[in-house]
């Protein structure tokens, strides 16, 4: 026996070593492919269906090499069996890479079921790939893959629903590099950059605000006879009452101001200056118009633009704004003298903001922050209960991730 091995090994030629390992399996792998890839002329559903189950059974077991050879050669066809897809998609990246990156006929089942299988690298994958949809952008969202959002934020070609938008708003309270690309989306509505605003930095809140600090003139000019009908029936109708109160021009609150022991907003903010507490703080609020929750968030906010917002929106001058910044024991200048940075810009802020504007600001911060917490929000925000979050309003899911790190602690 051993003199019979002996010999044979002695008979091995150059071209016998060199010949690859499993000769036929890579023929048979090859025949098969081919099978897969000819048009439909030649091979029909079943026949095509029946050999792809056949070269999915091989290629479980199959070299690296060969299982790349396979995905080589099916990226580029039009229908691609989904045995075969769903197989290759979850391999080794470089395996999968010409599907994910090249392949058009991949559905939105098939890179659902790779971003749920699959590693992060392939999610990333999907998330450069030509127009990713909606429902696979918001299942790549979800997983809360720094690297992945990443990618789908630059994809201009990505189309990004409203809940991925909401997500990804959240996310960026603790990974602010997201914060300019999120504000380049076209997605990107108002009702969420109001609410990217409070923990935006300054750069940041500064292109919020010019480009989502909207006018209502077209809403005042659609609702003007609405008002004296509603004035007619004494205003019982709460809510038309809220949405007349977001749209009207006026932002100062004239009820507050007959109840108020000051005869103005200024003189409130005059008595901040001298003695600032939490009553005077309520009465600065409601004489502005808004409601004491959000009147706290924007007299405790570190940046301080939401001081300019707040002034502008209610027609105080400069002279009130400095008063008010002196009033939270803010400092005015710097040890040179000069007028602090932080100052500084909260005083530019105000001088680019126009009047409506600044109202359209404030109006949804009051809608969101204050009259859209009800109860069942504020259970749904201490419970982490985001299963719940489809069941509430535009200003309700916003309440939520403005507070939601706040009343979860």
């Amino acid at each position: 026996m051993s003199e019979t091995l002996q010999s044979g090994a002695a008979e091995m030629t150059p071209a016998d070593v060199e010949r690859p390992k499993n000769r036929a399996r890579l023929a048979l792998l090859k025949r098969l492919a081919d099978v897969v890839s000819l048009p439909s002329s030649r091979v029909n559903n079943f026949e095509r269906s029946v050999t792809a189950d056949l070269l999915v059974e091989i290629l479980r077991d199959a070299e690296f090499e060969e299982r790349a050879r396979v995905a080589r050669r099916i990226a580029t066809l039009a229908e691609i069996p989904n045995c075969l897809v769903r197989l290759i998609v979850r391999d080794d990246l470089d395996v999968a890479y010409p599907l994910l990156a090249e392949s058009t006929s991949l559905t939105d089942a098939d890179l659902l079921h790779c971003a749920r299988f699959a590693t992060g690298a392939h999610r990333r994958l999907i998330a450069q790939r030509r127009g990713v949809s909606e429902i696979v952008c918001e299942a790549l969202v979800e997983l809360g893959e720094t690297l992945v959002v990443e990618a789908l934020l630059r994809n201009e070609q990505a189309s990004l629903s409203a809940a991925a938008i909401e997500a990804i708003v959240a996310m960026t309270q603790t990974q602010s590099q997201l914060v300019p690309m999120l504000l380049r989306r076209p997605e990107l509505r108002p009702s969420h950059a109001y609410v990217l605003f409070w923990w935006a930095d300054a750069d940041a809140r500064r292109l919020i605000l010019q480009r989502f600090a909207v006018s209502r003139e077209i809403l005042q000019e659609a609702a003007g006879d609405v008002f004296p009908m509603a004035a007619e029936e004494k205003w019982q109708d709460s809510l038309t009452r809220k949405a007349l109160q977001f749209i009207e021009r006026r932002q100062r609150n004239r009820a507050a101001l007959e109840k108020s022991p000051y005869d103005s907003l200024e003189a409130a903010i005059a008595a901040a200056e001298e003695d600032f507490s939490r009553e005077v703080a309520e009465e600065i609020s409601y004489l502005a118009g808004v409601k004491p929750m959000t009147g706290a968030k924007i007299l405790g906010d570190d940046g301080g633009e939401g001081l300019a917002v707040l002034c502008k929106a209610t027609g105080l001058p400069r002279a009130s704004l400095r008063q008010l910044w002196r009033a939270l024991r803010r400092p005015e200048t710097n040890e040179a003298g000069e007028i602090a940075p932080a100052l500084a810009r909260v005083l530019a802020v105000y001088d680019m903001i126009a009047v409506d504007r600044a109202q359209t600001v404030l109006r949804y911060w009051n809608w969101s922050l204050s009259s859209a917490m009800t109860p069942a929000l504020m259970k749904a925000i201490q419970e982490q209960d985001d299963a719940a979050l489809d069941e509430f309003s535009v200003p309700q899911r916003a309440a939520m991730l403005t507070f939601g790190s706040e009343l979860k602690r």
